[in-house]
């Protein structure tokens, strides 16, 4: 089974985006299951969602406390909440970023760790989506970079949510991010 954690703040997408990868498993013919965790549920605040991908049925239904993976939708979260928390050791971190690991004080836990990726997810929403709304972004980014679900997956999710203006903006957005991180990992190879 490959969980997720992602965190984000109210706002961001974070619920839909655990919905989106969901869904983009179920695509693939495989089980799995997305569910919030809410503190205060006001715009900003944050928040927390969860998925679990697997080849067999899923029964258990706890929030995860060892993700295989986590996408940090807001890099303000990493001084507020322990986001690597339970982080596996091979685990992957997927931060929405323009800043370097140094720069976001968390050069001594991201190392040279090749699972561990900014991407500037914002600045991508913006571009292709006219608003500042990361989670089809790094969606993207995260079929690249854990290999876990295909970005085919990713794109028919996303057109099966949205309506087809909104989804052809998230699947431009979503490749994007795809393919910024393909050359990301190609580089540090």
């Amino acid at each position: 089974m490959f969980q997720v954690r992602i965190h984000g703040r109210g706002g961001q997408g974070v619920v839909t985006a655990a919905e989106l990868l969901a869904q983009a498993a179920f695509d693939e013919s495989r089980f799995a299951q997305a569910f919030p965790s809410f503190g205060s549920e006001r715009t900003g605040a944050p928040v927390v969602a969860f998925a679990r991908i697997a080849d067999t049925e899923i029964r258990v239904r706890e929030p995860i406390m060892s993700p295989d993976a986590v996408i940090i939708q807001d890099s303000t979260l990493l001084k507020q909440v322990d986001v690597f928390s339970g982080l596996k050791k091979d685990g992957f971190a997927l931060i929405n970023s323009t800043r370097t690991f140094d720069q976001l004080g968390i050069a001594d836990i991201a190392g040279s760790n090749p699972h561990f990726i900014t991407v500037p997810a914002t600045a991508m929403a913006m571009q292709y989506l006219g608003r500042p709304v990361p989670n089809a972004v790094l969606l993207g980014a995260f079929a690249a970079l854990t290999k876990s679900i295909s970005l085919h997956s990713v794109t028919d999710a996303i057109n099966e949510k949205f309506k087809p203006k909104v989804a052809a903006s998230n699947v431009a957005a979503a490749t994007a991010a795809y393919e910024y991180v393909l050359e990301m990992v190609a580089a540090h190879a």
